[in-house]
This record gives C-alpha cells, sequence and structure tokens, in this order.
C-alpha cells in the first residue's frame, strides 16, 4: 500500500462528517492515486463510508480507467 493511499484514508476518515468536503476530497485522492490504488481506496471507501456516502464514491470512481 502507498504512503498516498494511507494519506487519503486518514484524510477522509477525518472529514467523513461533512458530505461536501468528504466528496471534495475523495476527488482530489482520485486524482492523486494510480490507478491500482485507485481501485483499492474505492473498496476501502464502500466497505468504511458506503451506508453514508455511496452515490458520490461511485459517482466519483465511474471514470476510473487504468493509463
Amino acid at each position: 500500500m502507498s504512503n498516498m493511499l494511507d494519506l487519503s484514508k486518514k484524510i477522509l476518515t477525518k472529514v467523513s462528517f461533512d458530505k461536501s468536503l468528504f466528496k471534495k476530497e475523495l476527488i482530489k485522492a482520485n486524482k492523486m492515486l494510480k490507478f491500482e490504488d485507485q481501485l483499492l481506496l474505492k473498496v476501502w471507501c464502500l466497505a468504511t463510508f458506503g451506508y453514508l456516502y455511496r452515490d458520490i464514491i461511485l459517482e466519483v470512481f465511474r471514470n476510473v480507467t487504468k493509463s
């Protein structure tokens, strides 16, 4: 697991109380991470915050493609 992935998880956990902040940070994290880490983050987000932000998570990761 990358340090950026770990950092993204910490940030998302800290801002999870606010829907708009969560979405903003998730978009940033998604842009920074490599494809494999994006997939890991998506799975983690759905498992951890899916009950709250499932629609946001799926929307942000909808266009993830291997580059």
